[in-house]
């Protein structure tokens, strides 16, 4: 399988160690250093496995920390103590952190704002239908690929080789996924790997979906703020699967 995903959620190390640190309920002050460098290393190598592009910094960020996860083991001598005044070496990091983490506020704050009656003018709109909101919190792909390695740990340990495999293309996972969601119009993240029976088929049917969001075809979100990730229609089907059968899926010959 050779599909390689780019999508414009895809945001850089910073931003993963944010959603690391944030999971994990740790203040960015005082990271616990070794858990959170094995989850880093973990999610990417599993991106890498998703053949999502992995760009050189996220490498660089892997390095950092596995240099400071060897400085903390270490005791520190005086030449560590002139270099560094605080004496820990995640002062530098958890500033970098912080100073981001301001800026991705401000971003999101100004973004938030609305522009009519400032630099756009329209006319008084007609009251609006009640519609359904779509969902409590917007996901990020870091999010995703943390619930994919949850779906990936139970799967069975004990299988050392599989005799034969099914081949079960990228195109195939995204029209079996379009089909459920036509049936139960909202679909629960997990409940969608159900009956996979490989590592491979759960990464398919996962570059499946990336697909799709990339598509604009389907919407996920959280419906609560620790909620379960849930899935849903957001075009039209036959437009969908029309879109589909005329675009050229990467990776849709190789299969599982």
């Amino acid at each position: 399988m050779t599909s390689k995903v780019e999508l414009e959620i895809f945001e850089g190390p910073l931003d993963l160690l944010l959603h690391l640190i944030k999971k994990s309920e740790v203040s960015i002050t005082d990271i616990p250093i070794a858990p959170i460098t094995e989850q880093y290393l973990a999610t990417i190598e599993l991106m890498g496995d998703l053949n999502l592009d992995v760009a050189g910094e996220f490498l660089v960020m892997a390095a950092t920390l596995i240099h400071i996860k060897s400085r903390m083991l270490l005791p520190p001598d005086e030449s560590d103590l002139e270099e560094d005044e605080e004496g820990d070496p995640r002062a530098e990091l958890a500033r970098r952190l912080l100073e981001y983490q301001r800026f991705k506020e401000a971003a999101e704050e100004l973004a938030r704002r609305d522009i009519l009656r400032r630099d756009v003018f329209t006319r008084a709109p007609e009251p609006p239908e009640e519609v359904e909101t779509g969902g409590f919190e917007s996901v990020s792909l870091f999010d995703l690929i943390s619930a994919l390695r949850t779906v990936l740990d139970r799967l069975p340990k004990d299988s050392v080789h599989e005799v034969a495999l099914e081949k079960v293309s990228v195109r195939e996972k995204m029209s079996q996924l379009l089909d459920r969601l036509r049936q139960e119009e909202k679909v629960v993240f997990q409940s969608v790997f159900e009956g996979a029976s490989s590592r491979m088929e759960v990464i398919v049917t996962f570059l499946a979906m990336l697909e799709l969001v990339k598509m604009r075809a389907i919407r996920i979100w959280q419906e609560e703020v620790v909620g379960p990730i849930v899935l849903a229609l957001a075009a039209p089907l036959e437009e969908v699967q029309q879109k589909i059968a005329t675009e050229e899926i990467e990776g849709d010959g190789d299969g599982a």
